[in-house]
C-alpha cells in the first residue's frame, strides 16, 4: 500500500484557503478540491465516524458528541472508547487486504482500546484531591513516556478552555512525526484543532486571520514531512462554522412546560435527566431531544416549533432521511436557525446553577458548552485570580475553579447544522487528482477516498 496521511484541519473551509494560508494555498494550486457535505450532525465525532466507517450515524451510532444513555439514564459528552463506534474501521479494511498495513491515530476521537497500531490521545489524570494533571493514553504504552519525555507534558489546558491555542495543534502535530520516524506507519490521521476555538470565539472573517496563519505553518510542515517521506497527504476537515448571534436555551423552554425535572444539591440545581419528561441534549447547532413520557411526544414537538432559533424540528421520519435513525439519538431532533445554537442550560437562576457550570467540565455537563472557551470578563486581574486557586490545589486545598462565565452571547461562531457543497461547508484537497471521483462528494465518500489513495500505485 502507499503511505498516506490525513491532515484533519478543523473548521477549514474553501473560502480560507487564501493570502492567510500561503504554505496550503500554493500546496493546493494544482491540486483537487473536493467540498464535502458535511456529516450530520456536522459535529467532530459523527463526521469523523462518518470518514473512519464509510457509514452514516443509523449504522455506526456516533449520533453526536454525546447522548442519553436510556439504560443508565445518564448524558455523558467525549466518551473514548472505540468500541463505541460500530463496524469495521477503514485500518481494519485495509489491513485486511494488506497485513503489512499499519495506522497511528493521533487524536481522532474514540481512540482508545483502538485496533490501530499506534495511538495518541488526551487522557488527563484525576487524583482523588480533585486535580485535573494533563496527560495522554498511547498505545503502545511506551509511547506515553517516549512523547512527553521528548515533546513536554501535552499542553492540555491549551487543547480546550480559555488557553485554547496553536501549541496543543503544534504539540499533536510534533507527535505525529515522532511517531512516523518511530514506526512508519502505512496511514496516518492527524487531528489539528486549533481553527475550531477562536471560530468559536470571534467567528468567522478577519478577527481569526492570525489564527490562519499559525494552523498554516503547522500543517505546512507536515505537508513537507509527510511527502518528503514518499508518502500522499489529504487535507480534510469536518465542518465549517458560520457566525451566530442567537443562543437558544432549549432545557429553559421545557422547564417552563413542566417537563424537566432537577435535584437541589448542596443549593445548586442538577439536571434529573431520568426524571425528566423531556429534555434536550444540546450540541451545538443540534439538539436531541429525548422524551422519557412517550404520551406527550406531540405536545413536546409542537413546543419545540415554537421556540424562536429552531430552524426544524425531526421526528421518526425525518431521522430516518438524515440517517440518523439510531436508538441513541433522541426522539426528536430539534435544528437550529442558521445564525442560532443550543446551550445547555437548564436552570433560571445563575445563582442556583450547578457548580460545575462555572468551570471547564467537558464531562459533568449534560451539553457541550463553548462558554469554556472564554474566561469571565467580571474577573478584574484573571491571571492572579487563576494563579491563586491553582495555587491553593497545589497545596492540597480544594478549589473550585470557576473562571467560566455564564454568558451564551460570547459565543460568536457555531457549527452543525448539515452544509452542502458550498462556502461554508468541509472540504477535501489532494494532489492526486484522479483519485478524486467528483467536485462535490458526501461524508461517507470520503472513507473510500482514503482507502483509493493507499491501493492506487499510479
Amino acid at each position: 500500500m502507499i503511505k498516506t496521511a490525513v491532515l484533519n484541519v478543523v473548521g477549514l473551509t474553501a473560502s480560507m484557503i487564501g493570502e492567510h494560508m500561503p504554505l496550503l494555498s500554493a500546496w493546493a494550486r494544482g491540486a483537487a478540491l473536493a467540498r464535502v457535505k458535511s456529516a450530520f450532525p456536522a459535529v467532530t465525532c459523527s463526521a469523523q465516524s462518518d470518514y473512519l466507517t464509510g457509514t452514516y450515524p443509523d449504522r455506526h451510532g456516533i449520533v453526536g458528541n454525546g447522548w442519553y444513555s436510556r439504560e443508565d439514564a445518564e448524558i455523558r459528552f467525549w466518551k473514548q472508547a472505540n468500541p463505541l463506534v460500530h463496524g469495521p474501521k477503514i485500518w481494519e479494511t485495509a489491513r485486511a487486504a494488506d497485513p503489512a498495513f499499519t495506522c497511528a491515530n493521533l487524536f481522532w476521537w474514540f481512540n482508545m482500546y483502538s485496533t490501530v497500531d499506534y495511538s495518541v490521545t488526551p487522557r488527563p489524570m484525576y487524583p482523588a484531591d480533585g486535580r485535573k494533571i494533563p496527560d495522554v493514553y498511547t498505545a503502545p504504552g511506551s509511547l506515553r513516556d517516549e512523547l512527553q519525555s521528548t515533546l513536554g507534558t501535552f499542553p492540555l489546558f491549551e487543547f480546550w478552555g480559555p488557553r485554547a491555542g496553536i501549541r496543543s495543534t503544534r504539540w499533536i502535530a510534533d507527535a505525529a512525526m515522532l511517531v512516523d520516524r518511530r514506526f512508519n506507519p502505512t496511514l496516518a490521521l492527524v487531528y489539528l484543532p486549533h481553527l475550531d476555538y477562536n471560530l468559536q470565539r470571534v467567528g468567522p472573517g478577519p478577527a481569526a486571520a492570525s489564527d490562519l496563519r499559525d494552523v498554516d505553518a503547522v500543517v505546512g510542515d507536515l505537508i513537507r514531512h509527510y511527502e518528503s517521506t514518499g508518502g500522499r497527504v489529504i487535507v480534510l476537515s469536518e465542518y465549517g462554522i458560520r457566525r451566530v448571534t442567537t443562543p437558544v436555551h432549549l432545557n429553559r423552554v421545557l422547564r417552563q412546560h413542566g417537563l424537566i425535572a432537577t435535584r437541589d444539591e448542596l443549593g445548586h440545581e442538577m439536571l434529573d435527566p431520568g426524571a425528566s419528561a423531556a429534555f434536550a441534549v444540546a450540541d451545538h447547532q443540534v439538539a436531541h431531544v429525548y422524551v422519557n413520557d412517550r404520551r406527550r411526544l406531540n405536545e413536546v414537538r409542537s413546543i419545540l416549533e415554537g421556540v424562536v432559533g429552531v430552524e426544524a424540528v425531526l421526528g421518526d421520519d425525518q431521522k430516518r432521511a438524515a440517517h440518523i435513525a439510531h436508538e441513541r439519538a433522541g426522539d426528536l431532533i430539534a435544528v437550529a436557525a442558521p445564525d442560532a445554537w443550543f446551550t445547555y442550560y437548564f436552570w433560571e437562576d445563575d445563582d442556583r446553577a450547578p457548580d460545575f457550570a462555572r468551570t471547564v467540565e467537558i464531562h459533568r455537563k449534560p451539553g457541550y458548552d463553548p462558554v469554556e472557551l472564554f474566561l469571565d470578563p467580571s474577573i478584574r486581574i484573571p491571571p492572579m485570580t487563576v494563579g491563586w486557586k491553582l495555587a491553593k490545589r497545589k497545596l492540597g486545598f480544594r478549589s473550585l475553579l470557576d473562571v467560566i462565565p455564564l454568558d451564551a452571547s460570547l459565543v460568536k461562531g457555531s457549527h452543525g447544522r448539515q452544509t452542502g457543497w458550498d462556502e461554508e461547508g468541509p472540504v477535501c484537497i489532494t494532489k492526486s487528482i484522479d483519485l478524486v471521483p467528483s467536485a462535490n462528494i458526501a461524508s461517507v465518500d470520503v472513507h473510500d477516498l482514503i482507502l483509493r489513495h493507499l491501493n492506487d500505485r499510479s
